[in-house]
């Protein structure tokens, strides 16, 4: 078996490299969350990404346009509905799911999702 060749292998380590910051359908950039787009051969904020959310960071109210699924890596994730997702929680929301989220410490994401979500406050 060959070696796998630098033009074939990405190496991204989540805790150094420098996240984008998370900009709303109307083009409002959210200073306390951030993304760092893994495949970009999805449009930035789908596919496999990392999302990052400062300390008390709300997110957008928005509806999702496919199935997503996320990992809590770090810090806790809480639902407008008080669930709480907690670190090796593996959550899928099915399509057309509203909700929005607060990290009231903070929290480190893994997420896929195939299209962008849609903003309910644009």
């Amino acid at each position: 078996m060959e070696p796998i060749t630098q033009s074939a292998r990405t190496v991204v380590n989540i805790h150094t490299a420098t996240y984008q910051r998370w900009t709303n359908e109307d083009g409002t950039e959210l200073l306390d969350q951030g993304y760092l787009q893994l495949d970009d051969s999805f449009a930035p904020g789908s596919g496999f990404y990392i999302y990052k959310m400062e300390p008390g960071a709300v997110t957008t109210p928005h509806e999702h346009t496919c199935r997503e699924n996320f990992l809590i890596l770090e810090g806790e994730l809480i639902d407008n509905d008080g669930y709480v997702y907690r670190p090796g929680d593996f959550v899928m929301l099915a399509e057309g799911s509203r909700h929005s989220s607060t990290a009231p410490d903070g929290c480190l994401i893994a997420v896929f999702v195939r299209t962008i979500e849609r903003d309910l406050e644009t």
